[in-house]
């Protein structure tokens, strides 16, 4: 693609458009925790495995559908993706069985990989200048969370005049709507140096493989996933169950909240607000601070926050704070780790590149449910695993500290 000069573009606000429909689907999976468990008597940790599932199966599809866009073009890539995440959708809404619902998972997430930010990501980042990337990158990851803002409330809305399977059959439909943003995708050559033009995937994958700095940030990547995806798929039950007793504040009553089912879906909506602002910020900041120091302290900041809310009782009051906090770090590090990916190793083989990384984000989101669900049937409780989120924050952000962010050519030609 040209890269043009100014940062609104019709390829951004395409992305932007995709990103945000897709999100909106994906973020409302914990808010069928409960009615899905309760028509079938689940377990928690059941249907907990289908949402682990299918982000294990939307990491696989990442580096697949990166190097598939690569190959065919990016607007084949989201095709295929969009159909796949709908015929996911309509499959899911006739599964009554805990198996049935974790095998369809897997067509769900590698439809969120084909509408995703390994795929959407490399072409915004392609089509912009040089000195709008980051902030691009930053404006396209918000949009993500706008999508998050959208549509867990958009689900509980639904849920109030459908049941859980008509709500996935109305989603189904919503999906294939990003098909209408593709003609302002325009499949043009990719921006890039004349080496990188030159270089093979091959090449450049094992350049990627035996630098320290690339095992580093895939690594890093992991407690990204763990931690949202656990706070995505279980926080609304477990805001349900722990403010169970306790009454209306004056807090919920002044948002028009009146029940704490409905405060689970409003805090996911607050992160997905308050990360539209954060991810637009991260995105700024990378253009004048080095990536990896911005990343380091997103992950300080999770973190503490994440141990704070964990050793104070919750409250009405806690759950908005935290949603506030957390919602403003939440997707801040996807521009910078994109952007840190593209700094390092070019912008020829990005998708396939970020998406490698994205696998280890997406293990971390199957460990984050999948053990949520585990362990809160073995305990009763989260607390155990809101615990080792924060564990696995404090080792992203010690890993990132020794990460070299010189392009990698530039290190190949520096002087030993």
């Amino acid at each position: 693609m040209r890269q043009s000069s100014s940062l609104f573009t019709p390829v951004l606000i395409a992305g932007c458009f995709i990103l945000m429909t897709g999100f909106a689907i994906r973020a409302s999976f914990g808010v069928f925790q409960i009615p899905i468990a309760e028509e079938f008597g689940w377990l928690r940790s059941e249907f907990s495995l289908a949402i682990a599932i299918q982000n294990l199966a939307w990491g696989v599809g990442q580096p697949i559908f990166g190097a598939f866009a690569e190959k065919f073009g990016e607007r084949r890539a989201i095709i295929l993706g969009a159909v796949l995440y709908s015929v996911g959708l309509i499959m899911s809404s006739y599964a009554v069985t805990p198996e049935s619902h974790q095998l369809l998972e897997i067509l769900v997430g590698f439809g969120i990989a084909g509408t995703g930010f390994g795929v959407i990501l490399a072409i915004v980042g392609r089509a912009a200048a040089e000195e709008n990337r980051s902030m691009a990158l930053g404006i396209a990851t918000a949009a993500g969370s706008a999508g998050q803002i959208i549509g867990p409330p958009a689900a509980v809305f639904l849920l109030e005049y459908m049941n859980w399977s008509s709500v996935f059959l109305v989603f189904a439909g919503v999906i294939l709507l990003v098909l209408f943003a593709l003609p302002f995708l325009r499949a043009e050559q990719p921006m890039a140096t004349r080496a990188e033009l030159h270089e093979s995937m091959g090449a450049v994958l094992k350049k990627a493989f035996y630098d320290p700095s690339y095992c580093m940030i895939f690594l890093g990547f992991f407690s990204c996933g763990f931690q949202l995806a656990f706070v995505t798929a279980h926080f609304p039950a477990y805001i349900t169950e722990v403010c169970a007793a306790i009454a209306p504040d004056s807090m919920m009553r002044s948002l028009g909240i009146s029940s704490t089912s409905a405060l689970g879906a409003f805090a996911i909506a607050i992160i997905g607000a308050a990360n539209v602002i954060g991810t637009v910020v991260a995105g700024a900041l990378g253009k004048h601070f080095a990536k990896k120091y911005l990343l380091v302290w997103i992950y300080v900041g999770r973190t503490v926050a994440s141990a704070a809310f964990i050793i104070y009782p919750m409250t009405p009051t806690s759950v908005v704070l935290f949603s506030i906090v957390m919602g403003s770090l939440w997707l801040a590090t996807v521009p910078l780790t994109s952007g840190l990916v593209a700094h390092i190793y070019g912008l020829r083989y990005m998708g396939t590149l970020y998406g490698i990384v994205f696998f280890s984000h997406q293990l971390g989101s199957f460990m984050g449910v999948w053990l949520g669900g585990t362990l809160y049937d073995q305990f009763g409780s989260y607390d155990a695993v809101w615990w080792v989120g924060v564990g696995v924050g404090a080792f992203s952000a010690i890993i990132h500290l020794p990460v070299k962010e010189k392009p990698i050519h530039e290190r190949a030609l520096a002087p030993a």
